[in-house]
């Protein structure tokens, strides 16, 4: 991902954008949203989250620190390539059902500008490979995370548990029984000798530092 605009300051920006941009974000709702087929003109960021996302280690160490309590995020598929969002962040109360009614409404007009902003801005003209590349090697850094040491089912429940699914929820994806998924997470708890979600958290980060 590039980011185009921010309004952080520079400590802000070295512990967010820095960090998300070096294969944090694979783990985001909205990066997950961003590369499906059908993208949304808008949503809301909490409901495209999975159900365990605010227990998450990602969202701890990323999402609660920004203090913002309800975000509503615009998308405009620009290239088949690329996703251009807007997330607009609200600090001190959530949207209410009037304000998302109302960025509803404004989304084609808000979608045309970033259309816009797309076609003036220098990314689009620039060479992108190295970028690319980078973002090839951390999608084959989480898909492969684990790899050797856990069976394919771990690794797909680890890949759920680092997004923030919950057991049930995970259960109903692979079409699993929770107990099932139970089983899976304790030996691979136990074959990456970790017993939290947060050590599972920090062997993925380091795992991404060292791809």
């Amino acid at each position: 991902p590039e980011v185009l605009h921010h309004t952080l300051d520079p400590a802000g920006e070295r512990h967010y954008v820095d960090r998300y941009l070096a294969g944090p974000y694979l783990l985001d709702p909205l990066y997950q949203l961003a590369v499906q087929d059908d993208v949304p003109d808008v949503c809301r960021y909490r409901d495209e989250a999975p159900d365990r996302f605010r227990s998450s280690e990602y969202y701890r160490q990323y999402c609660e620190r920004t203090h913002l309590k309800d975000e509503v995020d615009f998308l405009r598929r620009v290239d088949p390539t690329s996703t251009l969002a807007l997330v607009v962040g609200r600090r001190e109360k959530r949207f209410v059902k009037g304000d998302i009614s109302t960025l509803q409404n404004i989304a084609p007009l808000v979608n045309a500008a970033l259309e816009k902003i797309w076609r003036l801005s220098p990314l689009r003209q620039a060479d992108r490979a190295d970028g690319r590349s980078m973002h090839r090697q951390l999608i084959h850094c989480f898909d492969h995370f684990g790899e050797g040491l856990l069976t394919d089912r771990e690794q797909q429940i680890t890949q759920h548990l680092l997004r923030g699914y919950s057991t049930k929820a995970i259960a109903r994806q692979l079409g699993i029984a929770p107990g099932t998924v139970m089983v899976h997470k304790r030996n691979l708890f136990t074959k990456l000798g970790i017993s939290s979600q947060y050590e599972l958290f920090s062997q993925f980060i380091e795992a991404l530092s060292a791809s």
